[in-house]
């Protein structure tokens, strides 16, 4: 994703002991925009969830396969929980590392980060969220001036919606981060970028016939702001889902 389907909620993979999937997207970004003609068709996601007594682990990985090659992005995070103010809210400490290589366009930052995560559910678990404040540390990036600029910030918000009988389900997160980009944009920098992946799943083992085959079909629309091109895109998917 970043196919960032980064952090199905804690407080909803809580009511489960551990949880994981492989996702398969088809990408339509490079039909759509100009100047995204690089931009890989397909993209593989693996993710696993496992929570135990002091808090949750959370990893996905991406891969974007090329004619000829392949990219791939990697995130891995740890939430800590000590405080619960209900039975349906608490709070956590949160640290994560990602990074990763994109071929034809250099590497991802490496980036370092660390905060504080407020989480909730419904009394069924049906809808789920989280919020995350988190201190980012990006090393190598620098201003205009050639001064180090590695300190910076990032706003999380991660949801997960259940509906139709559980036939359907809402997944998404929005990430909003400071980092300096100048090379990637010539003539100018940017400091602030926006992330956002939304997805739509209709869930087939709800289908008598295939109660046992946790396979789902749906899509993934990405908004982004200043990501990897200067400017805002809105690029969906037509995806598939199989759970573990």
């Amino acid at each position: 994703m970043k196919n960032k389907f980064l952090l199905l909620i804690f407080a909803f993979l809580c009511n489960f002991a551990t949880a994981q999937n492989i996702q398969i997207h088809y990408d339509f970004g490079k039909h759509l925009y100009a100047g995204l003609e690089k931009r890989p068709t397909i993209t593989a996601t693996a993710e696993m969830f496992r929570a135990d007594d002091y808090g949750s682990t959370f990893f996905v990985i991406d891969f974007d396969y090329r004619a000829r090659n392949t990219g791939a992005y990697w995130e891995i995070a740890r939430d800590l929980c000590f405080w619960q103010d209900t039975k349906l809210n608490w709070l956590s400490i949160h640290i994560e590392h990602n990074g990763g290589c994109s071929v034809g366009a250099g590497s991802f930052n490496n980036c370092w980060l660390g905060g504080l995560t407020y989480s909730g559910h419904s009394k069924d678990y049906s809808k789920t969220w989280s919020l995350q404040a988190l201190y980012k540390c990006i090393p190598g990036t620098i201003d205009q001036a050639g001064n180090p600029d590695i300190h910076n910030f990032q706003i999380t918000g991660v949801w997960n919606i259940e509906f139709a009988n559980g036939w359907c389900s809402h997944s998404g997160f929005a990430d909003f981060w400071r980092e300096k980009q100048i090379r990637k944009y010539e003539g100018g920098t940017t400091s602030y970028i926006f992330l956002s992946e939304l997805q739509l799943w209709v869930n087939l083992n709800k289908i008598t016939a295939m109660s046992k085959c946790n396979l789902s079909l749906g899509t993934e629309l990405r908004l982004s702001h200043n990501l990897v091109a200067k400017g805002s895109y809105a690029i969906p998917t037509l995806a598939a889902k199989y759970s573990f």
